[in-house]
């Protein structure tokens, strides 16, 4: 008789967590054993309008009656009406739209090669980007990427790419050569321990590009769509890009990337010139109508405001006199809480207690809630937060020691 084979037939790419989620409305997820959870990662800032949102699933059903993939080659009429919508409340005047964030920056990283080869007739190519970083992990966005642990294992990397430490100016400007066509930064690295832009070094950049004819590319896969307080990230700098990528929050959870640019980069992006077979259907864009609507109307970027500031508040009055953490910091609805050490089995000993977030680095506690979450459902988590902290504490050591 053959024994079963218990081996998944997925590839271990995921460090899986032992939850296996089936239900979700608002801030809140529950599992196939019916353990409810307070969510603070929202799929990794992705379900901005809280999970299952009434708006998103009414217009997602509609499509689905009438028709859900005709490709690039003909008009879509609610590709258009995204793309309007977008560029009538951003500084872009033309949108790309793709299937996930590493697809939108490679867009980017294309827009910008093509555009000093092709209009301005130069051999520019290089991409100047920072250290701790993140863009993706397709070969072109890992490479642009600055922490080497998403690299391993796949050399040779494509050329082109340069890493320079975050607000260190002579670096940056050193960097700068005769190939440089762009550089690429995010406002604030999540990924990389929720590290804010300094809206001088933001200004310094914006000037060296003028200076040198470069472009500026911003990575807002994760700080756009409201979640900062703005609803894009660079709308806090008063500093326009002329590239800015957006996925995650853009369609509460279906697959949906853009590139959005100014209109004189439409000369570069000529038919045939760059593609995607899903990008842009009619049924993702009905996601993103409905989800860009609502924050748009609801006016969720003030409300991520407001929040952002009620959770860092209430984080260092309640942490103050906890010696593990070392500091709060945030931006809207991205918040970090940076530690002595690895913060790994907090996170799991938050899942056990029925909370849900995730790390920045190993030693960054990231809070990434809904931007409806309430007042009562931040109280609750940092509540939970700091017996963690403390069961943690106590459990190593004062200094997180043996």
């Amino acid at each position: 008789m053959e024994t079963a084979n218990t081996e998944s037939s997925l590839f271990p790419t995921y460090a899986r967590y032992p939850i296996s989620l089936v239900k979700g409305k608002g801030s809140y997820l529950w599992d196939d054993k019916g353990n409810q959870y307070l969510d603070f990662m929202s799929g990794l800032a992705v379900t901005n309008l809280g999970h299952a949102p009434d708006r998103v699933i009414a217009k997602v059903k509609d499509q689905l009656d009438e028709l859900w993939h005709v490709s690039n080659l003909f008009h879509i009429p609610a590709q258009e009406k995204a793309a309007a919508l977008l560029t009538a409340n951003t500084c872009a005047d033309a949108v790309f739209f793709c299937n996930s964030g590493a697809e939108a920056n490679e867009a980017a990283i294309k827009l910008a090669r093509r555009y000093q080869q092709k209009v301005l007739g130069n051999d520019r190519y290089e991409i100047v980007t920072f250290k701790q970083s993140f863009h993706g992990r397709t070969l072109a966005t890992l490479t642009a990427t600055g922490q080497d642990k998403v690299k391993e294992g796949f050399l040779p990397l494509p050329e082109g790419f340069v890493h320079v430490p975050l607000h260190d100016i002579p670096a940056l400007k050193e960097a700068i050569g005769p190939h440089t066509a762009a550089i690429m930064l995010e406002m604030i690295q999540a990924e990389g321990g929720i590290h804010i832009v300094e809206p001088a070094f933001l200004a310094e950049v914006k000037a060296l590009c003028e200076e040198h004819g470069l472009l500026l590319i911003m990575d807002e896969v994760q700080t756009g769509m409201g979640r900062t307080g703005k609803l894009f990230g660079h709308e806090h700098y008063g500093i326009e890009p002329d590239i800015f990528t957006v996925a995650k929050g853009i369609a509460s959870g279906f697959p949906v990337g853009a590139m959005l640019g100014k209109g004189y980069l439409r000369e570069a992006f000529t038919a045939g010139s760059h593609a995607t077979t899903f990008g842009g259907t009619p049924l993702a864009m009905s996601a993103v109508l409905a989800t860009v609507e609502t924050i748009l109307e609801d006016n969720l970027p003030a409300r991520a405001a407001e929040m952002g500031d009620y959770l860092i508040e209430s984080l260092r009055t309640k942490l103050i006199d906890q010696d593990f953490v070392t500091e709060i910091r945030g931006q809207g609805l991205i918040v970090g809480i940076e530690c002595k050490e690895a913060v790994g089995d907090i996170v799991l000993a938050g899942q056990k207690k029925g909370f849900l977030f995730v790390t920045a680095g190993p030693n960054v506690i990231r809070f990434l809630p809904n931007l409806y979450v309430t007042k009562e459902e931040i109280d609750t988590a940092v509540s939970l937060i700091a017996i963690l902290i403390e069961e943690h504490v106590a459990a190593k050591g004062p200094l997180g020691g043996e």
